[in-house]
């Protein structure tokens, strides 16, 4: 059923709370591998319009405006909004939670939800949008390891998933979460370049965009970057005046700088 109206006599496997980009695409994810089926579903979204692109994404699955009672919860509301949507799903009977909110701690959520609720934390990134996702999760402490199985299988759906405790995943946020932007950063400044060089904006833009995938699925398939860098770059070449350049901007110092900033602006946040 896809209504604003709650079924009474149903409890949702599991409860989406937030049907924003992320909360949709862990649930289409979620959807396409069956690891759950649309009746074991429920989305919750306070916003009418938003509620009602997400029945027509979503036919057959519940999407209503108030938490319903649940085995299980997502968490995919903004970082303020996170206590309250905690503890209104352990009092909706959740007895497991993962949240995918930025910088809001384990200890924070437990706080919220109180004993008997497994909490968990996880970091995904925005290519989980197209289902090549690395999301990074961690226990809190009374999680069990069957409970970490359960967040896995939720993130799974959308890329890959790294376990780690909490104090990494500020670190996994400076790489993966922040390195997204980092890599559209450098394909701006790609095609920036090849305009600058006489190519028309659509034609940069196709190429700089074919390069980025191809890179990275040779990287994706082959592995080891070093390797990989070292066989483009002949001695004397093209490829090897063009990475001389990027030596003496200080690429490397650029990039752990980038990172580390990142790193701590989340134990800030956190």
């Amino acid at each position: 059923m896809s209504s604003d109206a709650l079924d009474p006599d149903k409890t949702a496997e599991l409860a989406v709370i937030g049907g924003g980009n992320m909360g949709a695409a862990l649930v289409g994810g979620l959807l396409d591998s069956e690891v759950l089926s649309a009746a074991q579903l429920v989305v919750v979204e306070l916003l009418p319009d938003r509620r009602n692109e997400l029945i027509t994404m979503f036919p057959g699955v519940q999407i209503v405006g108030e938490v319903p009672a649940c085995r299980g919860a997502l968490l995919a509301v903004k970082p303020g909004d996170i206590p309250g949507a905690a503890s209104a799903v352990a009092a909706a009977g959740a007895t497991r939670i993962l949240s995918i909110a930025a910088g809001v701690r384990l200890a924070t959520i437990e706080a919220a939800v109180g004993d008997g609720v497994a909490v968990l934390r996880a970091m995904p990134n925005t290519p989980a949008l197209v289902r090549l996702g690395a999301s990074a999760i961690a226990a809190g402490s009374s999680a069990t390891a069957g409970d970490m199985k359960w967040a896995d299988s939720i993130l799974s759906a959308v890329g890959i998933v790294e376990q780690m405790p909490e104090s990494d995943l500020d670190a996994f946020t400076g790489v993966a979460g922040s390195g997204p932007a980092y890599v559209f950063l450098v394909a701006e400044a790609l095609v920036d370049a090849a305009i600058t060089e006489g190519l028309s904006r659509p034609t940069a833009e196709r190429i700089v965009r074919q390069l980025l995938l191809g890179a990275s699925t040779l990287l994706d398939q082959q592995g080891d970057p070093r390797r990989l860098r070292e066989m483009v770059t002949s001695p004397g070449g093209t490829t090897a005046a063009g990475i001389a350049v990027l030596e003496d901007c200080s690429i490397d110092d650029a990039f752990g700088s980038a990172v580390r900033a990142a790193t701590e602006r989340s134990r800030e946040l956190g």
